[in-house]
């Protein structure tokens, strides 16, 4: 319901409809935020080439036509491990592992580390240069964003903050694993990695997709990354990462925690979200970049070349 469908019910209550707005809206008014729409993609569940061929064509068509910003969420089936487009596979991913118990494996376009897509939702933000809410750099619009997760995880019982600092990698660390070290303003819950973002950026806009854990198997995890790890270590990844449903006293479905998310960014940016699906050109476009995900040489060779750069 809009602001003027509930003047009429303010006013019957005693209060001053335009005033009380007034006091919600002007911070966002002055920061030239509010009644913005977006674009909505609510969560549906694909495989890693068709999620990753999505998010891309996304970004691309966003970019080429100056749309309005997008969020997206959704799941990934079969289970997954996803790689930063720097990260060396052969050197980081048990592949013949993931190929034994029937894990997918791909590139992403954006950094980091590998993320395994396995009980968790992930979310992916894109958004042209043009638009205001966010400022063009990294490290802050990663602030940005996770405030907006911040939020939404706090309706679901669960206090977030962001890692003032980042942490480097000890040698005991799987330096391969996105969730093993936090890097600065990602989110944290008593000192646990509860979500891990990356990023690719271009002069006209940038895409982030980040994964929340709802649940987290540590051993299952560091059996699909390399180097191999001892079950000790499997304890001390346990003690570092935290998942959504290990937080709250009763588990929370995909649904209710996308919705929660979805909030939180409204609130946190003053936008109104208009859920829609894919254009005819971003389903074309998508239709052919799962063709790349697919193959061999953007998953074994493109990121080695890159890495050796």
């Amino acid at each position: 319901m809009g602001l003027v469908e509930l003047i009429p019910q303010a006013k019957l209550a005693g209060i001053d409809p335009i005033s009380e707005a007034l006091q919600d809206i002007l911070p966002l008014l002055v920061a030239g935020r509010f009644f913005v729409t977006w674009r909505l993609l609510n969560y549906q569940i694909y495989n890693i080439f068709e999620n990753m061929a999505i998010d891309e064509a996304v970004f691309q068509e966003t970019i080429k036509n100056r749309k309005p910003p997008t969020i997206r969420f959704y799941g990934s089936h079969p289970a997954a491990v996803s790689i930063g487009y720097f990260q060396d596979i052969r050197k980081e991913v048990n592949i013949e592992r993931c190929r034994i118990i029937g894990v997918d494996v791909v590139r992403r376009i954006t950094g980091g580390k590998a993320v395994f897509h396995f009980d968790e939702i992930t979310y992916c933000v894109v958004a042209g240069a043009w638009e205001k809410s966010f400022p063009p750099n990294i490290s802050e619009t990663y602030k940005i964003i996770s405030q907006c997760i911040v939020c939404g995880l706090s309706s679901l019982g669960i206090k977030a903050h962001l890692a003032q600092t980042g942490r480097i990698a000890s040698g005991e660390e799987l330096k391969s694993y996105c969730f093993s070290v936090p890097s600065k303003s990602e989110l944290l819950v008593k000192g646990r990695k509860i979500c891990g973002s990356a990023q690719a950026r271009r002069r006209e806009g940038f895409l982030q997709h980040g994964s929340l854990l709802l649940v987290f198997d540590a051993q299952k995890t560091a059996s699909l990354l390399l180097p191999e790890r001892s079950p000790d270590y499997w304890k001390k990844l346990k003690k570092s990462v935290t998942a959504i449903n290990e937080e709250r006293v009763s588990p929370a479905d995909a649904q209710d925690i996308c919705f929660a998310l979805k909030n939180g960014f409204i609130k946190e940016l003053g936008i109104e979200l208009l859920e829609d699906t894919l254009t005819a050109a971003e389903e074309n476009l998508k239709n052919e970049l799962v063709k790349k995900y697919i193959g061999a040489y953007w998953n074994m060779e493109k990121g080695k070349r890159a890495y050796n750069k």
